[in-house]
């Protein structure tokens, strides 16, 4: 059966560790785009910080999937899929952020991405991402019924350990996992992008034998379960190596171009 559709997480696949697209990926990206076949960007971060990465090396607005799979957009920014966190834990673990101190609150709806001040560690995230945060009181959000798709924390590896330990044990119907040391994301837990990718796929009435799947890290596992022309880069954790069909090469040695050629394509 043949290829319709590329899904690929972002950071440490599509992007190099600087966050930057390779010439090569740039390359393969837009020869999946000329032979007529989707490009879809899947990650844990909201349409606005995906988009500057597409239109940066040129390409037409494809479908994307955001917050790991809670947020589903078409290209044409159809919204086809929005699962927000339990309004009652969303107020409860705000409240809990009180514990700790020196954290960076980050409350994603949809394509608003809300904070309360912006601070060194917000500036670096709007640098890294292109997106802007909008100052605001997530207390009067959550009057005004803007509940979050998800809330991520900026801190102190200690504390986001911390966090991540003490917050999972109190609120068993949100997914709280670290991203990376620095890094909390909370989200309802049904999210997934495996779910996403469903949800997209079904809309295009594409079979997942007609997809393949790019990623690296642990919170893409699903992902590539889910898919079975999966690929993890060069520089994935041993155990995402062993839940892919196959191994290319990593994000920095452009894998997704590797991989693409190799078998014919683009």
């Amino acid at each position: 059966m043949g290829v319709k559709i590329i899904l690929s997480d972002i950071d440490g696949t599509f992007l190099t560790d600087d966050k930057k697209v390779t010439d090569l990926t740039a390359q393969a990206a837009k020869s999946i785009v000329d032979k007529g076949l989707y490009l879809v960007l899947v990650s844990a971060r909201m349409p606005e910080a995906i988009y500057p990465i597409t239109d940066g090396i040129g390409l037409p607005r494809m479908p994307v999937i955001s917050y790991g799979g809670g947020f589903v957009l078409t290209e044409n920014e159809e919204v086809l899929h929005d699962k927000k966190m339990p309004l009652d834990d969303t107020k409860n673990i705000l409240a809990a952020f009180n514990r700790w101190q020196n954290i960076s609150i980050n409350y994603y709806s949809g394509r608003r991405w809300y904070v309360n001040a912006i601070d060194e560690n917000i500036q670096h995230e709007m640098d890294i991402t292109q997106a802007t945060a909008e100052i605001a009181d997530f207390e009067k959000l959550l009057e005004e019924k803007i509940i979050p798709n998800k809330i991520m924390i900026i801190c102190e590896p200690p504390t986001c350990k911390e966090m991540e330990t003490e917050l999972g044990k109190m609120f068993p119907r949100l997914n709280v996992v670290r991203s990376a040391p620095y890094l909390l994301e909370i989200m309802d837990k049904s999210v997934s992008k495996a779910v996403g990718i469903e949800i997209l796929l079904n809309h295009y009435n594409i079979s997942v034998d007609e997809a393949v799947a790019f990623g690296d890290n642990y919170n893409d596992l699903e992902m590539l379960e889910y898919i079975p022309r999966s690929v993890a880069m060069k520089n994935a954790p041993e155990k995402v190596k062993k839940i892919a069909r196959e191994v290319t090469d990593s994000n920095a040695d452009s894998g997704i171009y590797t991989y693409l050629l190799k078998n014919g394509i683009i």
